[in-house]
């Protein structure tokens, strides 16, 4: 099935969002682990290693997939609305900026704060007819206050006995949610550190989504994407300077009847 999304957030849904199951009864459809591998954009910080759950949950109403959960609104026609609410884990501790990076870019780390991980709650709709799918969420943890926009394009394709979606994004960054996690604080700035606020900016990114099946009852998952900065996002002080950001997930689900 092809998808076409049009998003507030860059909501991480599932491990992997590209990578759909067939329809089954209501109740749990499946449950895994997965883990996830990032490049940080931030100034001397590691990249990071996570553990993601993977659950799938599919009631008369409610549901679960992943990180995203929500309410079924309107199902009809091939037209389906749904509330979802999901966690944006964009933030940063201060102390994990790296000190010389930061010395570098001319900033004290003992002057930053820590930028927080975010709630997203917002709409996503989809049509069946036009095989697509819209999103639209806003940060409601009070973290950055800001919303993010995303049109997404995926094309799954069976290859092999295995399902391959490659998938394209284009997110637009409100200017309050870039100027959070990639320009300075205004208490920053009151202990000395200088001024920089990127603004709104736009956010490219390739993926390539994979899954498998492993016997009758397993699945096999995985992911591997890149995203693509822009200028104004690289130039902050607080951001290693590269545009490329390198993505890996991979999973293994448990399927029920």
């Amino acid at each position: 099935m092809k998808s076409l999304c049009l998003a507030v957030s860059v909501l991480p849904a599932a491990l992997l969002p590209h990578v759909a199951q067939a329809d089954s009864a209501p109740g749990l459809q499946s449950i895994g682990l997965g883990l996830s591998y990032s490049q940080s954009p931030y100034a001397g910080a590691d990249s990071s290693v996570s553990p993601v759950p993977l659950v799938r949950y599919q009631g008369e109403r409610l549901f679960l997939q992943g990180l995203t959960g929500g309410v079924h609104l309107i199902e009809r026609d091939g037209f389906g609305l749904d509330a979802i609410v999901s966690g944006r884990f964009d933030g940063i501790d201060a102390d994990d900026f790296g000190r010389a990076e930061l010395a570098e870019n001319g900033i004290d780390r003992d002057l930053l704060e820590d930028r927080d991980d975010g709630i997203d709650l917002g709409l996503r709709a989809s049509w069946e007819f036009a095989f697509g799918e819209l999103q639209a969420t806003a940060d409601v943890s009070g973290a950055s206050e800001g919303y993010e926009l995303a049109l997404e394009y995926g094309y799954p394709m069976d290859v092999a006995g295995a399902k391959v979606t490659p998938a394209l994004k284009v997110s637009y960054l409100s200017d309050k949610l870039a100027d959070y996690y990639y320009g300075t604080l205004s208490d920053e700035e009151a202990r000395g550190v200088a001024r920089y606020r990127p603004g709104s900016a736009v956010v490219q990114e390739l993926a390539l989504g994979v899954s498998r099946p492993a016997g009758e009852r397993w699945l096999l998952i995985g992911e591997a994407s890149y995203r693509h900065l822009p200028g104004r996002l690289t130039d902050s002080p607080l951001a290693e300077g590269d545009a490329g950001q390198l993505g890996v997930k991979v999973g293994i689900s448990w399927l029920f009847d």
